[in-house]
């Protein structure tokens, strides 16, 4: 009896210590995120500073007049706390993808989700010349799980979806994010205009170490996985009929 209880313990220790790991990697791989969305980031930012800067500008300039303009200075001011809003908004999605919390399951919006991904993602896909488009589901499609790690799955394929896209020709650089609803089930699916996954390789490229990249440590999709299955949910990918592939993933809808 005694020998039981030792080896479930040791079992439960195993999935505990499997479970602080794949956590670890998980953070790993948002800081990799965030490493290669700096740029856009700071391009992101930037707008809405040099707005803030010139709107302070022309506020200085109307309040030396003999006689200030309180309406143009009301419209300033709005103009500047607009501006400051959206600079808080990039650092907070910033945050919230680096953040190192426990899991936060609670109840979600799959098509918000998406939508933001897109967003955080689209001065990313302007620089490296990729038509990044969305189309969401009609209606909300309420799901239960951990906001941070579903965008962190999102964010993964989109980036690796620009990764195929962009070796085509400008005008064919496409990736699109859809959602939808499927019975019980929540979708969404990433597909690009690249040359497609090779047909012995489908199968594979969930694996962790399987890459295609480079510079790329093949952890990614691996994680995506672990992270999609946590919440109940299947992650597939397939060639489409023309050109290019797509990745699917599908969520129970919440009651």
């Amino acid at each position: 009896m005694s020998g039981l209880i030792y080896e479930r313990r040791r079992a439960r220790l195993a999935e505990v210590q499997v479970g602080r790991r794949t956590a670890e990697l998980a953070h790993f791989n948002r800081y990799s995120i965030a490493g290669e969305l700096t740029a856009s980031i700071a391009h992101e930012l930037n707008q809405p500073l040099g707005s803030i800067l010139t709107n302070a500008e022309t506020a200085e300039l109307v309040l030396k007049s003999s006689v200030p303009d309180l309406g143009e200075l009301r419209e300033i001011v709005a103009d500047i706390r607009h501006d400051d809003k959206r600079a808080s908004e990039v650092l907070q999605r910033l945050r919230s993808l680096l953040k190192k919390a426990p899991s936060e399951i609670r109840d979600l919006d799959l098509n918000e989700i998406a939508r933001e991904s897109v967003q955080l993602l689209s001065p990313l896909s302007i620089a490296r010349e990729i038509n990044l488009s969305g189309i969401t589901a009609p209606l909300p499609l309420p799901i239960r799980g951990d906001p941070v790690q579903l965008q962190q799955v999102i964010l993964n394929l989109i980036m690796n979806a620009m990764d195929a896209a962009s070796k085509m020709p400008r005008a064919e650089r496409r990736v699109t994010v859809t959602t939808a609803r499927d019975d019980n089930f929540a979708e969404v699916s990433v597909s690009d205009t690249g040359s497609g996954i090779p047909i012995e390789k489908i199968k594979e490229v969930f694996e962790p170490f399987f890459t295609t990249k480079a510079q790329g440590m093949g952890l990614g999709l691996s994680i995506a996985r672990t992270i999609v299955e946590a919440h109940e949910g299947q992650i597939w990918a397939e060639n489409k009929a023309a050109s290019g592939a797509v990745f699917h993933i599908r969520l129970p809808l919440a009651a």
